[in-house]
């Protein structure tokens, strides 16, 4: 323990108040702005923006309400699931509160292929069926499980994680995220659909595969106006 004393430092007093000055300002810029204010929503002003999103100078109760996870969404996509999204793009009022929700819904035998969010650990709640999930670690370590009904499973914050509805019967949960905007990159769609395209020869050395392959995986995942 360190004492500071009038020998040591003869105006200890400002000593005091520039590290109380400085504690202050790192526990400010370390609050997230939900922190801050309760909603930007409730202080805003017209022309304010926060994270890219408008504070809205008259919000509502709707700005707060969504209730588009409320029913399954179809699940008749190629890879058998759909993910309905409840954050801050469909509830304004969200916006620096720093939490977002979504609904997966599967079809039997349906995949919610390997992917990330950048921004946010997810953490999803089972409403009904089964499931086998997993997320890799950096050291490609693999956490697997399978859960049901009730079940509640973790995927840290970046990690590439995946959802499968290995039963006959459709399944659905519904997941948490600690950010207004998660942000989803699919592993496939992102190599093989982005645009303008990775070139065949990154892609066929990263997976060990011919130019033939890559450019028919890349016409699976090529967007409509391409």
């Amino acid at each position: 323990t360190f004492f500071f004393t009038q020998t040591i430092i003869p105006n200890n007093q400002l000593v005091v108040r520039t590290m109380q000055k400085i504690v202050t300002s790192m526990v400010v810029h370390a609050c997230p702005m939900a922190h801050v204010r309760s909603s930007c929503n409730l202080f805003a002003r017209a022309d304010l923006k926060v994270n890219g999103f408008p504070c809205k100078a008259n919000a509502t109760a709707d700005d707060f309400f969504t209730g588009v996870l409320a029913k399954p969404g179809a699940t008749n996509t190629t890879a058998g699931s759909v993910v309905t999204g409840a954050n801050v793009e469909k509830v304004p009022g969200l916006n620096t509160l720093g939490v977002s929700l979504s609904r997966i819904d599967y079809a039997p035998g349906g995949l919610n292929p390997p992917h990330t969010h950048p921004r946010a650990t997810e953490v999803v709640f089972v409403l009904y069926g089964e499931l086998d999930v997993g997320f890799i670690t950096t050291a490609n370590k693999l956490f697997a499980k399978t859960i049901s009904q009730g079940d509640v499973f973790a995927f840290p914050r970046g990690l590439v994680h995946f959802q499968k509805n290995n039963a006959d019967k459709p399944a659905a949960v519904i997941s948490a995220f600690n950010s207004q905007l998660p942000g989803t990159q699919s592993i496939a769609m992102t190599l093989f659909g982005a645009s303008p395209e990775v070139t065949d020869d990154v892609l066929a050395k990263a997976f060990q595969i011919g130019t033939v392959e890559v450019d028919k995986i890349k016409a699976k995942f090529a967007p409509k106006n391409r």
